[in-house]
């Protein structure tokens, strides 16, 4: 009898397990963002290169922008570490924007630093 109940039991649980990795799976991927590629312009406010995904949140004109990097191991393949840029530096951002016109959320293909390029996903960087 508990043979059963421990068979009638992992489908529910299986099924919950499922559901709380909906969220995290819908977070990434870029089904969120608009198509045709976005170009922002502004200054580093904080760097954070971690699971998931890096991220730089900018200062536009006085406003947060949050741009979503890479997961940590093509980013920091790219170059770019938290070593790479600091608090206060000129950064361009070229990827897609968030399909929310009132978010302030991308996510970068390429980000430029200087006189540096970190193309965190190459295959999807524009060519010219």
């Amino acid at each position: 009898m508990a043979t059963v109940s421990r068979h009638h039991m992992a489908l529910p649980l299986a099924l919950a397990a499922a559901l709380a990795a909906l969220p995290a799976l819908a977070h990434h991927g870029w089904s969120w963002t608009e198509d045709g590629f976005f170009r922002l312009e502004g200054i580093i406010a904080a760097i954070y290169v971690g699971n998931p995904h890096a991220t730089l949140d900018v200062d536009v004109e006085g406003e947060t922008w949050r741009v979503e990097l890479a997961p940590p191991g093509p980013t920091i393949r790219a170059g770019f570490t938290e070593d790479a840029a600091r608090v206060g530096d000129e950064v361009v951002a070229i990827g897609n924007r968030s399909l929310d016109p009132g978010e302030r959320r991308m996510k970068a293909v390429r980000i430029i630093v200087g006189d540096k390029t970190y193309d965190v996903y190459p295959n999807r960087a524009p060519t010219n």
